[in-house]
């Protein structure tokens, strides 16, 4: 952001003497400018925060993520160094384009900010104390925001979930192991006008399949040899008027799956050994990680039920397919870890960074979290190293690697940073006429830019 650059001077004198917090970013989410108020604020300088990205300055910020939306966020509640600020964030045109995002950190004085952050803290606690028991009531303990992201495609997921939680249409997660679809099955209750109400999970490759029909539709009693007296609730049962997640649902049997097209198709259970069909009325989101368009081929899923359960449909991207997230999860990570197991570790060597963004991560977020948590164990300073990390990432593994054919992830990353560099090379510069070159959006083009450290 050029523009905002070489005008420090103007900002000094618009912002210099503001009492409230003022930050400039440019179009890559890099600091250009802030005040003294929020250098004092923040414990920090001109010189170790102007060039760098803002979320390794400021915590929790949004700025980066309003360059990339272009929309604006009013009055927005964010935690920094142990207070609740309250914070506008606008983005910055010229001629049309976004050129950078102006962050504003609200408050007057440090008695009257006290006082509002004290009332806000205690009103915080007390919500906490709600959302807690909710939980317990209806067995959910994730939110959207636990999916922590700063890739396009992630935060793209995200904004269209919002969309559609408020309904009550059916959803397919669909997605690698390891890549949250719960977290996002919690998310779409959560925000649901359900949300008060059970969340019940069914994970169809774990239970039997000669169990699966009564732990999904219940029994009455007697309804066969050992039937517990007074029968018992089946899943869609205990969800009513809530939500039921079908985990794995590519690996239900096929007889089940009749009944659960039915249930679909006329809100109606019957539970073994009961005379007649009871009213339900839950939501059904189902996630997989197979290909269901295969399993119909082969005659293992209905084609009927995948039209039921497949109205909308969202894939959450592999760890690999989005990597400017890694550095962000695995500081967040290190962070729960360590407060867990009571280890003093604050930070990664750059040679484990440098290993997370060229691993291919088969297990995705769950692997990433198992990872760090093992290095943990091992570690004995304050920094993860390179030997502090599993087997399977060592040294040993670079070494074959080298000796041989270049492993695919790499292969295809110095492919993207050629075809990158070759574009803009070919567009002399201009990012829109790159854009267009490569077939991708400008938020895209930007994270590539930063990612490569091509400007």
């Amino acid at each position: 952001m050029k523009h905002l650059e070489g005008m420090e001077h103007i900002c000094n004198i618009l912002f210099g003497s503001l009492h409230h917090c003022v930050v400039i970013v440019n179009e890559q989410g890099i600091i250009t400018y802030m005040n003294e108020r929020y250098y004092e604020f923040l414990g920090t300088s001109a010189s170790r925060a102007v060039g760098r990205h803002v979320t390794e300055v400021i915590e929790n910020t949004r700025m980066h993520l309003v360059v990339a939306s272009g929309e604006a966020e009013k009055a927005n509640m964010q935690y920094i160094r142990g207070n609740y600020m309250i914070a506008d964030r606008v983005p910055l045109y010229n001629n049309g384009h976004i050129i950078g995002a102006l962050g504003l950190v609200m408050f007057r004085d440090r008695k009257e900010w006290a006082e509002m952050n004290q009332h806000i803290k205690t009103l915080m606690l007390e919500l906490e104390s709600y959302q807690k028991q909710v939980e317990q009531l209806n067995g959910t303990s994730y939110s959207l925001h636990d999916a922590l992201s700063v890739s396009p495609e992630m935060e793209e997921v995200k904004r269209n979930v919002r969309k559609v939680a408020s309904s009550d249409v059916s959803v397919l997660l669909r997605g690698e192991t390891g890549t949250g679809k719960e977290l996002f099955a919690q998310g779409l209750h959560k925000l649901s006008e359900r949300s008060m109400k059970p969340f019940v999970k069914v994970n169809c490759a774990a239970i039997p399949a000669d169990l699966l029909e009564s732990e999904l539709f219940g029994y009455e009693e007697g309804a066969f040899t050992g039937a517990k007296k007074g029968g018992k609730p089946g899943k869609f049962q205990l969800a009513d008027q809530g939500t039921i997640f079908l985990d794995e649902i590519g690996d239900m049997p096929l007889k089940t799956q009749v009944k659960i097209l039915r249930v679909l198709q006329e809100g109606e259970i019957e539970p073994l050994g009961a005379q007649g069909p009871r009213q339900v009325d839950a939501r059904v989101v189902a996630a997989t990680n197979q290909p269901l368009e295969q399993l119909i081929e082969k005659q293992q899923f209905r084609e009927d039920l995948y039209y039921r359960i497949n109205v909308i449909s969202f894939t959450i991207p592999s760890l690999r397919e989005r990597p400017e997230d890694i550095p962000l999860l695995s500081k967040f990570m290190l962070q729960k870890v360590t407060e867990r197991l009571g280890k003093r570790i604050t930070a990664f060597d750059e040679q484990v960074l440098d290993r997370f963004l060229d691993y291919s991560w088969p297990g995705n977020v769950r692997e990433l979290e198992n990872t760090i948590e093992a290095a943990v164990h091992l570690a004995e300073g304050e920094t993860i190293q390179l030997s502090d990390l599993p087997e399977r990432m060592s040294g040993k593994i670079a070494a074959d690697g080298e000796r041989g054919t270049k492993p695919l992830k790499q292969v295809l990353t110095e492919a993207e940073k050629q075809a990158v560099v070759q574009a803009l090379k070919e567009a002399n510069g201009d990012k829109r006429e790159a854009c267009a070159l490569l077939g991708i959006g400008k938020s895209s083009l930007y994270n590539k830019i930063m990612k490569y450290g091509l400007e």
